[in-house]
């Protein structure tokens, strides 16, 4: 049935339809169509899902096979990026088309000699810039699935570059503020990573003998180059993940893209950084890995602890959530350092509950913009009354973030933190740093808390701010995906095992 096959390249190939029937037949058909060929897209990746661990091979050329693979690590990324992906096509359909008409009278009114001048847009360049949007968007979320599926080394990184250059024309067309510039800053600091990604791949395909990840043994590359290629390959990766110092770029990427992509950009792509060193460093160096971890570990903590001290400053909601998702990251980094089976998959788990409970949020804030015409927190108040769904859709979102039962993030945060503690006291990998680490750690779940509950408390309760009287809920196409990811959230959190039971006995092979 060629499941996975199907499910990487119908989106890309299907792309430039998106537009075309933009241009001929309106936003309204585009949008289906969009979603249509998203919703079985992801339905070919959970036939897949359901066979267990699920591979496809093909023939390619000298540099190897090219291969799709299904495993308990691979399963619970793919099925959250499809997932989102998905759902923000139905949330995309308002949202753009309000943008683009902003956007666009904006643009307007800067050249225009009389601004106060009624500007109408017309129904052809709305149709045009929805088609060009969908078209990427199709192609960002194929670019972000190969790359947890690909088995090897140089098909992964042409996927990893794949998604970068959709998302940033998505920045660059559709965002906010300075936009270009911010999307150059977006495209400079994470090429450049993936520059440095690219010498640690080849050097490891030269040493190993083939660049096939099924066929590299550690035990087959020189013990000199090992550190150089294993440092190569996390530089690379921490700056997708946006860990402490290299996380600048992320602020403003996130905050100024377009809503529905900044709730596929730090729920889903930034995590992705994630899976690539468990894939690559994890399961390919294991030694070398258990060598280091005790550095990513703390990588990890001073992450966590640095992006939610910079949430609680922050009043605009988008770069609230931006700081969240560096903070989250860090958690991510802290439990894979673990070297703990159940740390592991605790930290596997956060990608997950991170991806449902902050699209949530970053689709909260979306519903602000559009609603209240504001993201300023000084702005906005009282609204629980005016907005019933949203606010408790992103409470559910809110509580995944905080780790709080019965969502999702709850079971990932449990097994996190016993991992580390697990580590922090093993007679293999223990030692006083690690259990120091682990207590400030758990501190900075406080520092989570806060910044999660004071946004929340400013923006649905207290009195009713000037200019929020006639505030209302938004259009079901964007309430509806907030619903349905809202029930996963909490379907997740109290029957877990529904990923645990695929992705321990990962761990476990790798981990022992």
């Amino acid at each position: 049935m060629y499941y996975l096959l199907q499910a990487v390249f119908i989106p890309l190939l299907l792309s430039p339809l998106a537009y075309y029937i933009a241009r001929k037949a309106g936003v309204n058909a585009s949008t289906w169509f969009t979603f249509g060929v998203m919703l079985y897209s992801t339905v070919m990746l959970l036939l897949a899902s359901m066979q267990g661990v699920y591979e496809e091979r093909y023939p390619w050329n000298q540099l190897g096979e090219f291969g799709l693979l299904l495993d308990g690590l691979s399963i619970p990324f793919a099925l959250i990026i499809y997932i989102l992906s998905t759902v923000l096509v139905l949330y995309s359909k308002p949202y753009m088309v309000h943008k683009i008409i902003e956007q666009y009278e904006h643009e307007h009114a800067s050249t225009d000699a009389s601004p106060v001048k009624s500007v109408i847009v017309s129904q052809d360049v709305i149709n045009t810039n929805i088609g060009i949007y969908y078209a990427l968007y199709l192609a960002f979320a194929m670019g972000m699935l190969g790359t947890v599926l690909a088995t090897n080394l140089v098909q992964f990184y042409v996927f990893f570059e794949v998604m970068l250059v959709p998302s940033f024309f998505l920045v660059a067309l559709y965002g906010y503020g300075a936009r270009r510039r911010i999307a150059l800053m977006y495209l400079f600091w994470t090429h450049v990573g993936a520059v440095v990604l690219l010498v640690g791949l080849i050097a490891l395909g030269l040493q190993a003998g083939s660049f096939n990840m099924s066929d590299i043994k550690e035990s087959a590359i020189a013990g000199d180059m090992l550190p150089i290629i294993a440092g190569a390959i996390i530089i690379g990766l921490v700056v997708k993940l946006a860990v402490f110092p290299v996380h600048i770029w992320l602020p403003y990427a996130h905050a100024e893209a377009p809503t529905p992509i900044s709730a596929l950009l730090s729920p889903a792509m930034i995590g992705i950084g994630g899976y690539a060193l468990a894939r690559l460093v994890m399961q390919l160096l294991p030694d070398t890995y258990a060598d280091i971890s005790l550095w990513l570990n703390l990588g990890g903590l001073v992450t966590m602890i640095y992006g939610g001290a910079m949430a609680l400053m922050q009043d605009d909601v988008k770069r609230v959530l931006a700081y969240s998702s560096i903070s989250q990251m860090g958690y991510l980094l802290f439990g894979l350092s673990t070297l703990s089976v159940i740390g592991s998959t605790g930290s596997i788990l956060l990608y997950v509950s991170h991806g449902t409970g902050k699209a949530l949020l970053f689709m909260m804030a979306g519903m602000l913009i559009m609603q209240a015409h504001t993201r300023s927190l000084a702005r906005l108040g009282g609204l629980a009354g005016k907005m019933p769904i949203t606010a408790v859709t992103a409470m559910i979102g809110a509580l995944a973030i905080m780790g709080i039962p019965p969502s999702n993030g709850f079971m990932a945060e449990w097994m996190l933190f016993l991992g580390a503690l697990e580590s922090a006291l093993s007679p293999v990998h223990g030692s006083i740093v690690r259990l120091v680490a682990f207590a400030l750690a758990m501190a900075a779940t406080v520092i989570t808390a806060a910044y999660i509950l004071w946004m929340y408390k400013r923006i649905f309760y207290g009195n009713v701010k000037e200019g929020l009287e006639h505030v209302k809920e938004g259009s079901m196409y964007m309430l509806a995906p907030m619903m349905f990811l809202a029930v996963i959230t909490i379907v997740i959190g109290i029957y877990p095992e529904i990923l645990t039971s695929i992705i321990v006995p990962y761990m476990r092979s790798i981990l022992g």
